[in-house]
């Protein structure tokens, strides 16, 4: 860039290539500096010693910039959230849908699926598949500890569930579990075959009070059965969003909907 300004002063630069590619670098400079993004922060990890699932857990918590300012923020929890945070970016995309207002301020609480004693073991598989301790350790354990430390709704409205392949299996199974305390199940890809009692149990319910998010990409990402879970959700009268991306079951389908999904639940 130095090379560019050097060029811009000497008057003959007004005819010659260069000086337009200058130009051109300089006004992308000035409209990148003007391009809002909020400053949130991401807490370092917290633990949480668990008496329902009888080990320790630990989280991590974004908070809009200006939060001790609100009160009863929306909060978002997000399983598998180390891997939204470190592949998904998703700290950076709330950033600047809030700061350029196309949401509202939340909270996110992203929980870690691993143990933190040996991040090499990750508990999901026997966590995220319909397992009823899991849901209980969130509605007695963290929903409690989160609405205790930040000025959060304490009620289902202000709380959804979000989550990919198992972990939107796992949204799925709190959305219809625990409809009590979630009112918004957002499923990235969906991985329920070890689980063919899901979607019967969903058909067989009443329909829930929920606001459902559904993506699935089209090659080799359990496409199929979730344009099938869409129909049902769909055909029983569920307030719906449904995406269908040319991507496979992958951080190049998911990453991309993070501010479709963000703005199905929180646009202003």
């Amino acid at each position: 860039m130095n090379g560019c300004f050097r060029w811009l002063v000497l008057v003959e630069q007004n005819r010659s290539s260069q000086f337009k590619v200058c130009m051109l670098r300089f006004a992308l400079l000035m409209l990148l500096a003007g391009a809002a993004v909020a400053d949130g922060t991401v807490s370092e990890d917290i633990r949480i010693s668990s008496r329902v699932l009888g080990y320790d857990l630990q989280y991590r918590v974004y908070l809009p910039e200006g939060f001790g300012e609100q009160q009863s923020l929306p909060v978002l929890y997000v399983t598998d959230g180390q891997n939204y945070l470190s592949r998904g970016r998703m700290h950076e995309v709330l950033n600047s849908m809030i700061a350029n207002a196309e949401i509202e301020p939340l909270v996110v609480v992203f929980v870690d699926a691993r143990d933190p004693d040996n991040l090499q073991v990750n508990r999901r598989n026997a966590q995220f598949l319909c397992n009823r301790d899991y849901l209980k350790f969130y509605v007695d354990e963290l929903l409690p500890k989160i609405e205790s430390d930040y000025p959060v709704a304490t009620n289902r409205d202000g709380r959804t569930v979000m989550g990919l392949s198992f972990g939107a299996t796992n949204a799925a199974c709190f959305g219809l579990y625990g409809s009590e305390a979630f009112s918004g199940m957002a499923m990235q890809s969906p991985a329920n075959h070890p689980l063919p009692e899901l979607l019967p149990a969903f058909d067989e319910a009443p329909l829930l009070p929920l606001k459902v998010f559904l993506s699935t990409g089209k090659p080799n990402d359990n496409t199929a059965a979730n344009r099938k879970f869409h129909r049902l959700l769909s055909d029983k009268g569920y307030n719906l969003q449904y995406i269908e991306v040319r991507q496979g079951h992958n951080w190049k389908n998911w990453q991309p909907l993070l501010d479709d999904l963000l703005r199905y639940f929180y646009a202003h």
